[in-house]
Order: C-alpha cells, then sequence, then structure tokens
C-alpha cells in the first residue's frame, strides 16, 4: 500500500465527497452527506500515516487502494 502524508489523505477524502466540518488543533474532522461516520485526519507536516491507521480510515471512508 502507497503510504500517504495526513495533508495528501485531506485531498483524497474531498475528492471522494468528504466535507471539511472543523478543525481541532491538528486533526482534520470530514463529514459526509448522509453518512454518520466522522473521520479524524491528523494532520502532522508532511509526515506519513501509519499503515494501520490508514486502513482503518479507508475502511470507514469506503476507500480502496486505487483512490490514493
Amino acid at each position: 500500500m502507497k503510504s500517504v502524508s495526513g495533508k495528501e489523505f485531506s485531498k483524497v477524502l474531498e475528492r471522494n465527497g468528504w466535507v471539511l466540518l472543523r478543525i481541532q488543533s491538528i486533526h482534520h474532522i470530514y463529514g459526509k452527506q448522509g453518512s454518520n461516520v466522522r473521520l479524524f485526519n491528523p494532520i502532522h507536516g508532511n509526515q506519513t500515516m501509519k499503515m494501520g491507521l490508514l486502513k482503518q480510515m479507508m475502511k470507514l471512508a469506503n476507500l480502496s487502494e486505487d483512490d490514493l
């Protein structure tokens, strides 16, 4: 799986219909119309996200590796 930073993952979320609801410290909180799921995307500069966190967030957002 391709490793991405929090900033890059935010762009992927926005391309797939997720909307930035608010920013709380380093976490960008995303929501989607018709979904109760809230994604808390950590933005740590250009550091890459850990694989476990990335996989879990992709699962919650119904994204595949091709979306990255």
